[in-house]
């Protein structure tokens, strides 16, 4: 197996984006996420894991649904907001979709395993 760490750019989102989506035959694992504000007044932002995968085989084996991260958190005019606490990990197909209220600027590090 395989390790690649690539890091994700994305500036001025300013509706529902898709900042990234696992790849075929790939396991990912979100190391960070941080959110920048870019304007003058503070703005909002939403970041959801969208994932139809499912869990493990036996009594966990049910199907993920799409969950929000944060919702309408505030991000103050100037400043950055890092999302993560801890690691995420995604499954091929599962996407990172950030939607900010003003421009917000993305950034996001990955470390993918083939």
């Amino acid at each position: 197996m395989a390790n690649t760490f690539k890091l994700v750019t994305k500036a001025g989102v300013t509706s529902s984006d898709v900042i990234y989506t696992v790849a075929s035959s790939t396991t990912a694992v979100i190391l960070g996420l941080t959110l920048g504000n870019t304007t003058t007044s503070q703005t909002t932002a939403t970041v959801t894991i969208n994932t139809d995968t499912s869990n493990m085989s036996g009594a966990n084996n049910e199907a993920n649904q799409a969950v929000e991260i944060i919702t309408n958190a505030p991000i103050p005019a100037g400043s950055s907001l890092s999302v993560l606490d801890g690691k995420i990990v995604l499954a091929t197909t599962d996407e990172i979709i950030v939607i900010g209220s003003g421009a917000t600027d993305v950034i996001l590090s990955v470390m993918e395993i083939t």
